[in-house]
């Protein structure tokens, strides 16, 4: 391209070489601030990155949180980078502005950066092959914070975008013609918040509930999630063919049980190797368990809960708690497009992949109506990301975020 521009091939070899850097972008330093950052950062899960590597990014990067994934530090050094008046634009997964491990690059973007434009791209055709991450592009400039012009799923044709990109950088936000999907939202960024970014006739409900009642656990219910083991295929069996003693095994309810509305068991049970004290409970007092374990200890020994306590090989990921199992329960499922809320009146232990609310103060059969109509989605599609086809996470997280008035 240089050459054609009129510069000869060692003018051209030169310039390119002085502009272009091959290497590690975290690990680079530069020498002076930029006024435009534009990228695609790599989406990277933590577990595929060395250790030694992954050390110093958590040395370096304050917002590699939790279960952060590679692309958030990409964003803290990008805007740390930024002069004053710079912007970053990247299109990348758009997870961090709701969940957990966005909090802390949430929180660096309110406290001296401007969310300027969020154009949304999930569904849409952005890219030539289909990607697995959420994309959105995100315009985030280093100046004092101000409202926010968002675009939903725009169509990718460029005269709808030439149109977009119109009211977007209009020095005033200009009335919106029917056609545009351009909006402006004040106060996004708040602190580690989750970014509300679209809904807003369901967010003004939400905010008029919120100051009006307490939280779900404050108004006298619990919130949790059912056990996960690290090995389902040893400690979940039929329960009519687990070979350990009777008070060993619990029935389990899981998602399956469930699928239309009611339990429907599928003669499920998960072995509880705790006593009621949440000790391990002594192989040698139970030979049925002991033999059966024994024979899966080759697996069962290989999980990281068992490797950071060899003494305790046998135990699941989580406790389990017996009296659990008798207690009623709502169960909701983690994925749906719907939140289905199923009333448990005691007689199983949830599964990992279930959430539960047990209340010492509300009706059950009445709270799982107020959550079947409508309470329950509202809270949880304001605070989670949308899933690929429109599903949501019930995650407890989002479902302890619903506001109830005292039964």
């Amino acid at each position: 391209m240089l050459q054609s521009a009129g510069f000869s091939s060692t003018q051209a070899e030169k310039l390119t070489d002085s502009w272009l850097i091959h290497g590690d972008f975290l690990l680079t330093s530069f020498s002076e601030p930029f006024s435009h950052i534009i990228g695609n950062p790599p989406y990277v899960r933590q577990e595929l990155i060395p250790a030694p590597l992954l050390q110093e990014y958590r040395r370096r990067f304050k917002t590699l949180y939790d279960r952060a994934d590679i692309y958030i530090p990409f964003l803290e050094k990008a805007l740390s980078l930024l002069a004053s008046g710079g912007g970053v634009g990247f299109i990348c997964s758009d997870r961090w502005m709701k969940n957990r491990y966005g909090g802390p690059l949430r929180r660096m973007v309110a406290g001296g950066f401007h969310l300027k434009y969020y154009i949304d791209m999930v569904g849409t055709e952005a890219f030539h092959s289909e990607v697995t991450a959420y994309p959105a592009i995100t315009v985030i400039t280093r100046s004092k914070p101000g409202p926010t012009r968002i675009v939903h799923r725009p169509p990718v044709h460029a005269a709808t975008l030439a149109e977009i990109q119109r009211h977007l950088v209009a020095t005033s936000f200009l009335p919106t013609p029917i056609h545009s999907s351009v909006k402006e939202v004040e106060g996004v960024a708040a602190g580690s918040e989750p970014w509300i970014l679209e809904s807003f006739d369901e967010l003004a409900l939400v905010r008029r509930l919120e100051n009006a009642f307490p939280l779900l656990e404050e108004a006298g219910c619990k919130v949790g999630i059912g056990v996960a083991t690290g090995a389902d295929n040893v400690f979940i069996r039929p329960m009519a063919t687990l070979d350990v003693e009777p008070d060993r095994c619990l029935p389990l309810v899981t998602t399956r049980d469930i699928n239309k509305g009611i339990v429907q068991w599928q003669g499920l049970g998960i072995i509880n190797p705790f006593t009621p004290e949440g000790k391990l409970v002594d192989l040698d007092e139970y030979p049925q368990l002991k033999r059966y374990l024994e024979t899966h200890k080759d697996k069962i020994a290989r999980r990281h809960v068992a490797r950071r306590n060899p003494s305790g090989w046998y135990r699941t990921i989580d406790r389990i708690y017996p009296e659990l199992a008798t207690t009623p329960k709502l169960l909701i499922p983690d994925i749906k497009g719907n939140a289905q809320i199923v009333y448990e009146p005691g007689g199983f232990y949830p599964h990992h992949n279930l959430y539960y609310i047990t209340s010492h103060e509300w009706d059950l059969r009445a709270l799982q109506a107020v959550l079947q109509l409508g309470m329950a989605r509202l809270f949880v599609a304001i605070y989670t990301t949308k899933m690929r086809g429109g599903y949501l996470r019930f995650q407890a997280q989002y479902i302890r975020r619903i506001r109830l008035p005292h039964w």
